[in-house]
């Protein structure tokens, strides 16, 4: 059995996408020219809505982000990390999170102390935490981990290829992402099909689709076509006649067949930039972003093209934002707290925009990362990990709430029983799969049941499918 499920690509399809990006050439944001390829199975929509994945590169630490809190188990775990590393007791009080239904045996958990905006969010209904989520082709235990029986993710613990499978369920070089599969299906029933997938963050598997590829944006906007605008191309293009003439020469129709494919892809490009500015500056949004902020900065473009969705006439859009710097080995307190600090302003600018915008049932919002983070200290730092804990807000989130399975403060590899969920060093083995987490926020977006196992080729695996209802497709932490 393949229970990997590659994806396939004939040798037509692949050379006539490496054709279509070569002719797309670099000055251009990636896949223009793709606006108006192939025929996409769409759903119907009427409504608007909207996936914004925020993506933690380098593997965030869960246990200095969503830290335990009662007496007991933050006693262990601090015992186990190190008051060094650890969260002192006494700094989580204002970011304590209160669930509407309190975990079994008195579990208790806070945000980092510096994730005030964030606790007050899960605190007011519109966010939720998924534990103990990461990458699964099966679902596993720690006895079939051990013994390499089942199928695992490839390159467990490899940056480049974590982010991938986690983007795209295979390792680095995986060409089509989950949220340009989800793409697809949209595709059709948008009015400007060009921007159903768009990335603040620059090019990203995630977004990529067959036919609903990327649009990149930058932090300013729409990303300029440099050839024509002559910003970065020295004296020379200053020229107001030099630029002239040569606008001319890259948007004219040409007899050529090369060169006139050249020219469609620039006249598509300065279109779409021109709509997607149109878009921006049509959104009326007063809400303050945090500054020097470089993930609040994708994300107040990502709330202003949301606030122009209807002069692109958009019914569903996937937008990707990124924040740097997780790989924290070493001086993570003097590193880590700054990340979490900017990733809750952002979220709760972001949650403030999309309540002044009316659309906060409309849009979720999620984060990923390549790994969690070892609990065992490394030093100054933790070493990379499997599973961690993920964050869902919006308006349609079951929020203040806890989904999945919290995993117990171990750092053995032990027959103990309650440390089936470790595999050394403190790593989780997790809980939950990426394919689950993912078809819960698809079937939010419109996605039919018998379409998830399309988009997201592992989940044959997991739920009253494969039998295994410990691992529902539906993680319920959206309404």
């Amino acid at each position: 059995m393949n229970f990997l499920n590659p994806q396939r690509h004939t040798r037509r399809a692949f050379l006539r996408r490496a054709g279509q990006l070569a002719l797309a050439g670099t000055a251009a944001p990636l896949a223009i020219n793709l606006a108006a390829m192939g025929e996409a199975a769409a759903f119907t929509a009427t409504d608007y809505k909207a996936l914004v994945c925020i993506f933690l590169t380098g593997g965030n630490d869960y246990a200095n982000t969503v830290v335990p809190f009662d007496t007991a188990s933050h006693a262990q775990y601090l015992s186990l990390r190190g008051s060094s590393l650890g969260t002192a007791h006494a700094a989580l009080g204002a970011t304590e999170l209160t669930p509407s239904a309190a975990l079994a045996n008195g579990l208790q958990y806070a945000l980092a102390p510096q994730m005030t905006d964030m606790a007050r969010v899960f605190n007011e209904g519109r966010m939720a935490v998924q534990l103990n989520v990461g990458p699964l082709v099966v679902p596993l235990t720690r006895a079939e981990y051990d013994a390499r029986t089942l199928p695992q993710p490839p390159k467990l613990f490899s940056h480049n290829d974590q982010q991938s499978i986690w983007q795209a369920q295979g390792p680095e070089g995986t060409t089509r992402g989950w949220g340009g599969n989800i793409g697809d299906l949209a595709w059709s029933g948008n009015g400007q099909s060009l921007f159903t997938c768009v990335s603040v963050s620059g090019n990203t598997v995630f977004l990529s689709g067959q036919n609903a590829l990327q649009y990149q944006c930058s932090k300013a906007g729409a990303v300029a076509y440099e050839l024509v605008k002559g910003n970065t191309w020295g004296q020379f293009f200053y020229e107001p006649a030099m630029r002239s003439a040569f606008e001319q020469l890259v948007t004219q129709a040409q007899s050529h067949v090369l060169a006139e494919s050249y020219n469609a892809v620039t006249r598509r490009s300065l279109g779409a930039e021109a709509q997607v500015n149109a878009a921006i500056n049509s959104a009326n949004l007063s809400t303050t972003f945090p500054t020097d902020n470089t993930l609040a900065d994708q994300l107040k473009v990502v709330a202003r093209l949301i606030g122009g969705r209807a002069t692109l006439g958009l019914k569903r859009q996937v937008f990707m934002v990124t924040l740097d710097g997780f790989d924290t080995h070493d001086n993570m307190l003097s590193r880590h707290p700054a990340l979490l600090r900017k990733l809750s302003g952002a979220m709760g600018a972001f949650d403030a925009a999309m309540t002044e915008l009316g659309v906060s049932r409309q849009v979720t919002t999620f984060t990923a990362s390549d790994f969690g983070r070892a609990l065992s200290p490394n030093n100054t730092g933790t070493d990379h990990g499997w599973g961690g804990h993920q964050f869902v807000m919006g308006g349609a989130v079951k929020g203040s709430a806890f989904y999945g399975t919290p995993p117990p403060l171990s750092v053995g590899n032990t027959s103990a029983p309650q440390d089936q969920w470790h595999v050394g060093q403190g790593r989780l083995l997790p809980s939950t799969s990426v394919d689950q987490y993912a078809a819960t926020l698809a079937r939010w977006f419109g996605v039919a049941d018998t379409e998830l196992y399309q988009i997201l080729p592992n989940l044959v695996h997991f739920g009253d499918k494969a039998s295994r209802p410990d691992y529902p497709i539906n993680l319920g932490f959206l309404g």
